[in-house]
């Protein structure tokens, strides 16, 4: 396992080993799944897996508890079902993100496969810079993180924006491909990458601004997206973004396409209803979308404290519009950006922040098991 690393992103090609063995991150071509993709990635958590898919803030698939015996067997299964990268290098490179709101023959899934290409050669990029498709009527990946963004400007027109900056400038759809592969390269250029890292809104930060920018602002975004149905079709969302085999494999015959949201949450079109099934969660007015929980003990070799079970007591009570993140250590995995409610674990016990308040440390975890609404304040 000459490709296995720690403490980062993982890969299909580089997986993430952890307590209960390796975490593999699966990015589906232009973030979607035909019917047979998603029959054989049930298939393959419920074989190499616990029976579980996680679905990832980056609109990813992840398949953990691998044993690192199958590793190989499986990365073979996953090019039988075209969902495997050429190599590492390539993978590293596929960080997009698509607006799932397409419509069929607008272009966007060959939009998405010309710029993975593109993208394909910038190997200097850093592991995390990505960019967002954001191409429907008004942009909806706003709160998402990306460093380069396409999205609709407020007349309409096509913008081509660097994160970090209030403005763009307009682009042709025909030249889009070719004009964010050299917003990435002037990011490169002007020395955005620095050991190997490097966000495009730090950049800007410093100071650093791209040529022809501050042209035209985006569209005002609309709210995040909720459960539930849609003109166009439905919104499934799980609680704690667990998807259950059973439940990818029974969507499969369902829906003729599947596609993954950066929500957590799987975009189904033309559907208006679904059965009951394992996980599923279709109420608008459900926290599940805005709770989120690291792997925490004992998947997680480097978590002080469990996460998961904790979570789901204190979803019932979540304010309404608030969101909820239980992290198992200080690196805070599972949520790109600061809560409303975070609770933290540490040596002595859970520390929980909370907007207006100072920090409270050395909570027990038993006891916010047994009182789960005082975290909110709540009698």
């Amino acid at each position: 396992m000459s490709g296995l690393i720690k403490g980062w992103c993982p890969g299909a090609h580089r997986p993430m080993a952890a307590a209960d063995g390796l975490i593999l991150r699966i990015r589906p071509p232009a973030g979607r799944l035909s019917a047979a993709q998603a029959r054989g990635l049930a298939r393959l958590a419920a074989r190499y897996g616990q029976g579980m898919l996680a679905l990832t803030t980056r609109a990813n698939l992840q398949l953990r508890a691998i044993a690192p015996a199958d590793h190989a067997a499986l990365l073979a299964e996953l090019a039988a079902l075209a969902l495997l990268d050429a190599d590492a290098a390539t993978e590293r490179t596929h960080n997009i993100v698509i607006a799932p709101f397409w419509r069929e023959g607008d272009g966007t899934p060959e939009l998405a496969a010309v710029l993975a290409a593109g993208l394909a050669g910038l190997q200097d990029l850093p592991a995390k810079f990505g960019v967002a498709l954001d191409t429907g009527p008004a942009p909806v990946l706003g709160a998402i993180s990306a460093d380069i963004r396409l999205e609709r400007a407020e007349g309409g027109a096509l913008l081509l924006r660097a994160d970090g900056a209030p403005a763009g400038r307009p682009v042709r759809a025909e030249d889009a491909v070719a004009e964010i592969l050299t917003l990435a390269a002037w990011f490169i250029a002007s020395g955005g990458v620095k050991n190997g890292r490097g966000r495009m809104r730090a950049h800007l930060a410093a100071g650093h601004l791209p040529p022809g920018q501050n042209l035209l602002r985006p569209a005002p975004a609309p709210a995040s997206p909720v459960p539930g149905t849609r003109a166009d079709g439905l919104l499934a969302a799980f609680s704690l973004g667990d998807l259950p085999a059973e439940t990818l494999a029974a969507l499969a015959e369902l829906s003729p396409g599947i596609r993954l949201t950066p929500w957590r949450m799987l975009f189904l079109p033309g559907l208006a209803a679904l059965p009951a099934l394992p996980g599923l969660v279709l109420d608008p007015a459900s926290p599940w979308p805005r709770v989120f929980a690291c792997a925490g003990r004992p998947l997680c070799a480097q978590a002080l404290g469990e996460t998961r079970l904790l979570a789901q007591a204190l979803a019932p009570h979540l304010p309404v519009g608030a969101t909820l993140h239980v992290s198992g250590c200080a690196k805070g995995c599972a949520h790109p950006r600061p809560a409303d409610i975070t609770l933290t674990a540490a040596n002595t016990g859970f520390t929980l922040a909370r907007p207006g308040m100072d920090d409270l440390a050395g909570l027990d975890h038993a006891a916010l098991l047994r009182h789960p609404e005082r975290v909110f304040g709540q009698s």
